[in-house]
């Protein structure tokens, strides 16, 4: 059987089905907030309204009975939520944070916001997630925070990077924008460090279009992160915050959440468990079928740990298959169609995640604001390639994603997926 790559007849044509969480629960959620005529009831001044509308309090309501957290405190997106946690836990010019190298641009331009440094460390080599080692060789008498992720739902070692973090006085921020419901030993990621963030962006486990919810058992930090997302600078002296250290980043903010979006939300929360359910079958499902090719490594879960799945990541071997990574990737998805809702993403199958952070034009010039170069005029911390070695093989030569185990996906659909690899991995003379 010809490979489609080389002219021959895709294994699959039809579409796959669409990952579509909203349904009549989310209809009726939006219209009534619609014909109640409050879209938001934010006041950007000190008043009751200053804490948002009936269905934002209701939603950071629920979310805080969900996780078991504290306070969770909605804004905008899970960019503004790392920006505010860096800036609620009072990150300066000239600070150091360590991040990532191996995730979304906005783990690590938070501490930009700030006029912090990003400083990259490496990822472990089974879970994807910082690993301590590298964290604790990163930390300097400047690093004041670790902004750890929770990268395609796996939860981060929380035993040994709170205790590095405990032992060097250092905020651990968890981006678990991938990762809500993941567990770790029975607590759920985002509730792991000292301030978490969750996403609701439109291709996440649950999504109000737009959003995030950030969550924190801190009375301070949560004080200062509602003062973050609402114009702080407006109510401070209405709060009678005068005091010189309690103004430190209380620059303040539109982060706010609208009314529909938090009563969209509402619906998603209450539909997480099951589709969680449904991801975590089929990733199982996936990763044992997928195994039975030669040079496909299935995915690992950290001792203790409840996977979120955001996307399956998989490792490949070149020295079984002969070939590099790339080149039986892209034979795998000749063979298969574009996902519905999804068309502009052609076929959910990758090789990679995001190029390596501190490669990017950003860090490799040293220029944020302002044609100085701030902040990085305030630092020797430099970004060369090779920086983080296990991050750059596995984005250049080892890691495969696909997104085939979505809710939605029947056991049919799986086996097609399955049955493309399988095709080329049979036909991979055709490649050599």
């Amino acid at each position: 059987m010809k490979l489609a790559l080389n002219g021959g007849e895709k294994y699959r044509s039809h579409p796959f089905p669409a990952y579509n969480t909203i349904g009549i629960e989310e209809e009726e959620s939006v219209l009534r907030v619609l014909r109640s005529g409050k879209l938001s009831t934010y006041l950007g001044t000190w008043h009751d309204d200053f804490y948002g509308g009936p269905e934002v309090r209701a939603l950071e309501s629920e979310w805080c009975e969900y996780f078991g957290v504290k306070h969770a405190i909605s804004v905008n997106s899970a960019t503004s939520g790392l920006y505010a946690a860096v800036g609620a836990c009072g990150i300066s010019p000239g600070d150091e944070v360590i991040v990532s190298a191996y995730t979304m641009s906005a783990s690590a331009t938070a501490a930009l916001i700030y006029g912090a440094i990003p400083v990259f460390a490496d990822i472990e080599e089974d879970y994807y997630c910082l690993d301590v080692k590298s964290i604790e060789s990163k930390i300097t008498l400047k690093t004041k925070a670790i902004i750890i992720v929770d990268l395609f739902g796996q939860p981060y070692d929380r035993d040994m990077i709170n205790s590095l973090a405990k032992k060097h006085n250092l905020y651990v921020i968890e981006d678990a924008a991938q990762a809500p419901g993941a567990m770790l030993n029975g607590k759920f990621a985002g509730t792991l460090g000292d301030i978490g963030i969750y996403s609701l962006n439109y291709h996440k486990h649950i999504h109000s279009g737009e959003g995030g919810i950030i969550v924190t058992d801190d009375d301070t930090l949560a004080h200062k992160l509602r003062l973050i997302r609402n114009h702080a600078e407006a109510v401070l002296s209405a709060k009678g915050i005068t005091d010189k250290s309690e103004l430190i980043n209380m620059v303040g903010f539109n982060y706010r959440m609208t009314e529909i979006e938090a009563a969209i939300a509402r619906c998603q929360l209450k539909k997480l468990p099951d589709l969680l359910t449904q991801r975590l079958a089929n990733t199982l499902y996936l990763n044992e079928k997928l195994a039975q090719i030669p040079c496909i490594l299935p995915t690992q879960v950290r001792d203790g740990a409840k996977h979120a799945f955001y996307v399956h990541p998989l490792q490949f071997d070149k020295s079984v298959a002969l070939m590099h990574r790339n080149r039986f990737i892209d034979a795998v998805k000749a063979e298969l169609p574009p996902t519905l809702l999804r068309e502009e993403s052609t076929v959910l199958l990758s090789y990679g995640y995001v190029k390596p952070l501190y490669l990017q034009p950003l860090y490799q010039e040293r220029i944020a604001f302002g044609r100085d170069g701030y902040p990085f005029n305030l630092s020797d911390v430099t970004y060369p390639k090779g920086l983080c070695p296990i991050t750059e093989d596995m984005h250049y030569n080892r890691l495969v994603t696909h997104e085939f185990m979505r809710p939605g996906m029947s056991q049919s659909d799986m086996d097609d997926v399955v049955s493309a690899f399988k095709k080329v991995w049979e036909n991979r003379k055709e490649l050599l």
